[in-house]
């Protein structure tokens, strides 16, 4: 897109440019790209249509473009990875493998666009435990195992560790300057193009008591509602990790649609929470009985499961992957 395109006199735009040109000293190429890329910035942010959407010719959207997760068994789960924009829940029981997850989208992020990444770094912001900086580094020195389909050149080349910015925000006034300063100024200059919480929940155990609940939904939509608004602004998918919770009836049971090894479990901070979500994924740790053990006895470490709970490209669904010295991978 050009400056061309708008609607401007072509008088206005003649002697903008030549004004640039004189006042910056910058040469005629430089001030066309400079215009270029600041009408493309306005175009992003603007309203779009129904039938633009819908046809999406010019990329004006992120519907089709998603992020990786390092394994075709799993892309295939989600329809190609995790969308650009709009919030990613991934709830589980400890052990699950929701770090595990999350520390391999960090390493995904920064592979080439054809390789299903986004040449980009990514923000790690630590709620409760610390960065597991040597699980990380063991990740990042088995890549080569891992990602068998991008070539070993490529791989070397990428600094998988210098791309990972670590926050630690242990309280709510920590966590909403760090997402409204650092993360917005990494994010602005393009250095980052995934965001990981771990955990949004933590951040909520010790804030509010039984009758805070009113203020306690309006903290969780005001998050929800800045992290929206960084996704959409700079094509971002965020990645919140959240805790699971009992559930205290049926109902609320049943629309979660999760059962974890007998027990009854719903991802924590409730309704007002789910529906900041764009898609709301499970993992469980589970034994494998009857027909379904045959797939354990193939692989190494112990199974897990995905599920995808809701999400509005998806229908529920799951599969089986194991954490293993390399990484997350899916069981076929």
């Amino acid at each position: 897109m050009d400056w061309d395109q708008f609607d401007f006199n072509p008088r206005t735009v003649a002697a903008l440019k030549k004004d640039l040109q004189r006042l910056m000293k910058l040469s005629s190429a430089d001030i066309q790209c400079l215009l270029k890329t600041v009408s493309l910035t306005l175009r992003r942010n603007s309203m779009v249509t129904a039938l633009q959407l819908y046809q999406d010719n010019d990329h004006l959207t992120s519907q089709h473009q998603k992020l990786s997760l390092g394994c075709s068994v799993l892309d295939n789960l989600l329809k190609g990875g995790i969308p650009l924009v709009g919030i990613t829940e991934l709830a589980g029981e400890s052990s699950a493998g929701k770090t595990q997850i999350s520390l391999q989208l960090c390493l995904c992020v920064q592979y080439p666009y054809k390789y299903g990444g986004l040449e980009s770094g990514a923000v790690y912001i630590c709620t409760e435990d610390a960065f597991p900086s040597k699980r990380l580094q063991q990740l990042i020195g088995q890549q080569h195992k891992l990602r068998a389909d991008v070539p070993a050149e490529i791989i070397q080349k990428i600094k998988f560790g210098n791309s990972i910015f670590v926050e630690h925000a242990a309280d709510l006034d920590t966590f909403h300057k760090c997402i409204t300063t650092r993360l917005s100024l990494l994010l602005a200059r393009g250095m980052v193009r995934l965001v990981v919480i771990d955990s949004i929940a933590a951040l909520f155990r010790c804030e509010f008591g039984a009758s805070e609940s009113v203020m306690k939904a309006r903290y969780l939509q005001t998050f929800g509602a800045q992290l929206h608004s960084l996704s959409t602004r700079f094509r971002t998918p965020i990645m919140c990790i959240n805790q699971v919770t009992d559930a205290v009836s049926e109902l609320e049971a049943a629309q979660c649609s999760c059962r974890v090894v007998g027990n009854r479990v719903v991802p924590a901070l409730g309704i007002t929470w789910a529906n900041q979500l764009l898609m709301r994924l499970m993992a469980s740790r589970i034994s494998l009985p009857g027909q379904a053990s045959g797939v354990a006895s193939h692989c190494t470490g112990s199974v897990r499961t995905l599920r995808v709970v809701f999400a509005p490209h998806l229908p529920p669904s799951s599969c089986y992957y194991t954490v293993q010295l390399e990484g997350v991978k899916g069981i076929k």
